[in-house]
C-alpha cells in the first residue's frame, strides 16, 4: 500500500510516499480502506514534535511513522473479537492512539470507530471525530444570553464550536487571524476579533465562556476575561501556558468566584456521534476548506500547520 511516513521531526520536507505492506488487524482491531483522512494540528504538531507533548511516546523520532487520525473509509478486514462491524461497512473516527489516516489502509481499534451517517460523504465525515469532540465538549456549558468567545475560532474545531455556542442562544465572539475574519462571521459569530491587532483578554464586557484552542496568555488575563462565575477552558497551546492554568489558574480562579482550568477532551464515539447526526441533518454544516491527494500531504499539512486553513483540510481518496 501507499503511505505518506517520515522518520524524524521537521516540516512538511520530513514527509515521503512510500510503499509499505499493507497492516494486518489484531484482535479487537479492523482494517480500513482510507477514502478520507482530515488533518488537524495534533498532526502538525506531532510533524513538528513541538509543543513538547506532541513528542509523547517518541522523544527523539517519532512513535508512529505515519500521521492522520480522523479517518472515514470502508472495513477490509476484521480481527478476532470485533463484533460491532463487518467488511464492507462504513466508519470514520478518530484512531489517535494508532494514527496511519495518511495511508491506503488503516488498522484502528473497534472502540475508536462508529457507522458513518449514510447522508455524510467521507470528506465529510472524516473532520469530525476529534474537531466535533473538542467543540461538543468545549460549548457544552454555553446557554441562552451567554457571552461566550472562541479563539482560534476560524479553524476545525472552532467552526463547529460557533455554530454550536449559536445553537445554544449565546452572543458568539470569534478570535483569529485577519484573514479568518469574513470566514467566522459567515458562520454566525456576532463579534469578531483579529488576534494581531485586539486583545480579548481587555474587554469591557468579561466573557461567561471562553473556550481557547490556542492557548499562550497569563492565568491572569484569563481571569480579567471572565465574568464572575464564568468558564475558560484551554485546549492547546504552549506547554508553559497549560501548565500555568493548571496550577495558578485553578487557585486563582477558585479565588476570584470563576473557573479556569484545561478542557480534558473525552474520545470516542459516543464523544463524536451526536455531532455526525447533526451535520447529517443539516443542523450543523461542515467546512472543507481544501481537499488534496495522499501525494499532496505535505502540503496538506503545511496549510494547516501555517493557520490558513478556514475550517477543514481533507485528504481525500475517494
Amino acid at each position: 500500500m501507499k503511505a505518506v511516513v517520515y522518520d524524524r521531526y521537521g516540516g512538511p520536507e520530513a514527509l515521503r510516499l512510500e510503499e509499505l505492506p499493507t497492516p494486518k488487524p489484531a484482535a479487537g482491531q479492523v482494517l480500513v480502506r482510507v477514502a478520507a483522512t482530515s488533518v488537524n494540528l495534533s498532526d502538525w504538531e506531532c510533524l513538528v514534535g513541538s509543543p513538547a507533548y506532541a513528542r509523547i511516546g517518541g522523544l527523539r523520532t517519532p512513535a508512529r511513522r505515519t500521521l492522520g487520525s480522523d479517518i472515514a473509509g470502508v472495513v477490509d478486514t476484521v480481527g478476532s473479537c470485533v463484533t460491532r462491524f463487518r467488511v464492507g461497512d462504513e466508519v470514520y473516527g478518530d484512531n489517535l492512539a494508532l494514527k496511519g489516516g495518511f495511508a491506503e489502509y488503516a488498522v484502528a481499534p473497534e472502540s475508536a470507530l462508529a457507522l458513518k451517517p449514510a447522508g455524510l460523504s467521507y470528506a465529510q465525515a472524516s473532520t469530525i471525530p476529534q474537531t466535533g469532540a473538542i467543540a461538543m465538549q468545549g460549548t457544552r456549558w454555553a446557554t441562552a444570553g451567554d457571552r461566550v468567545l472562541i479563539n482560534g475560532a476560524g479553524g476545525g474545531t472552532g467552526a463547529f464550536a460557533i455554530q454550536l455556542a449559536k445553537h445554544a442562544g449565546a452572543r458568539v465572539t470569534g478570535v483569529d487571524n485577519a484573514g479568518k475574519l469574513d470566514f467566522m462571521r459567515s458562520l454566525g459569530a456576532d463579534e469578531v476579533l483579529d488576534y494581531a491587532r485586539d486583545d480579548f483578554t481587555r474587554t469591557a464586557s468579561p466573557y461567561d465562556l471562553i473556550l481557547d484552542l490556542v492557548a499562550h496568555r497569563s492565568a491572569f488575563a484569563y481571569r480579567r476575561a471572565l465574568a464572575r462565575h464564568g468558564r475558560y477552558r484551554c485546549v492547546g497551546g504552549s506547554v508553559a501556558t497549560m501548565l500555568r492554568v493548571l496550577t495558578a489558574g485553578s487557585l486563582l480562579g477558585l479565588l476570584s468566584g470563576r473557573s479556569i482550568g484545561v478542557l480534558a477532551v473525552r474520545e470516542g464515539p459516543g464523544h463524536f456521534e451526536p455531532l455526525g447526526d447533526r451535520c447529517a441533518g443539516g443542523q450543523v454544516a461542515i467546512h472543507v476548506d481544501r481537499t488534496y491527494a495522499l501525494d499532496q500531504v505535505p502540503a496538506a499539512l503545511a496549510h494547516v500547520g501555517e493557520g490558513r486553513a478556514l475550517g477543514k483540510v481533507v485528504v481525500s481518496q475517494s
